[in-house]
């Protein structure tokens, strides 16, 4: 899937209920883990370790396409089925004895914070299965901040599929188009505009390698203490 950037569909200051955030490459920063199991898992099984930074650009479409691309070196491409059902469970041994070593982005805590002051309800939206995000977010101490939290496995669909934000939407009792959208990738981007729903995008995350800046978003900021002079309380 592509994107090109549009114009805005959302005015700053933006008018906003509620935020929900993207996890992997907006709150922590997982790419040395995610990667480090993905090569754990090559070596074993006697394949030629990947560098870290082609891995982390395999990263956002949630851990099974992480295991594939390892695999074929390809961002779309299937391996054979028995291949890649041997290989799951040695990523998912290895990743889970190196998940709590993720760390919290710089400003996180302090746009948490602020956000929080300012009366917005927040969620967590993730395509991280249940089992990694809930350990994530309590062993890092950001569990407290969400009210909902929407991981890979939540839902039928999760993004960039629109249902997640909607399910969101629906659970705060606010407007689809006043709930904001915080992430860091194309499928965040995707998902908020077939939702109809602001996004932001911070430039540090994990997009593929490619700039946010060439995405339909609302705004990109710096880290999420800048988001709150562009948005505002409906």
């Amino acid at each position: 899937m592509q994107q090109t950037a549009s114009i805005n569909r959302f005015v700053t200051p933006v008018s906003v209920q509620a935020i929900v955030i993207d996890l992997d490459g907006t709150l922590l920063h997982t790419a040395p883990e995610l990667t480090e199991a993905c090569n754990r898992m090559l070596r074993e099984m006697d394949y030629t370790p990947v560098s870290q930074e082609l891995l982390a650009s395999y990263i956002g479409n949630g851990i099974g396409w992480l295991v594939k691309r390892a695999l074929t070196g390809d961002m779309h491409a299937t391996p054979d089925a028995a291949l890649y059902e041997h290989a799951l469970p040695i990523f998912e041994k290895h990743y889970t004895e190196l998940l709590l070593g993720s760390k919290i982005y710089d400003g996180v805590t302090d746009g948490l914070d602020a956000m929080r002051a300012a009366g917005f309800r927040m969620g967590c939206i993730t395509n991280k299965a249940a089992r990694y995000t809930g350990p994530l977010l309590e062993g890092t101490g950001l569990m407290n901040y969400f009210e909902i939290v929407i991981s890979g496995d939540s839902l039928p669909e999760k993004k960039p599929h629109p249902m997640p934000l909607l399910h969101a939407a629906k659970f705060f009792g606010v407007p689809i188009d006043k709930l904001l959208l915080i992430g860091d990738s194309l499928s965040d981007t995707l998902a908020a505009r077939a939702a109809g729903c602001p996004v932001f995008c911070v430039p540090y995350g994990y997009n593929h390698g490619e700039p946010v800046e060439t995405l339909d978003v609302d705004a990109v900021i710096v880290n999420l203490p800048a988001a709150l002079p562009l948005i505002k309380r409906a």
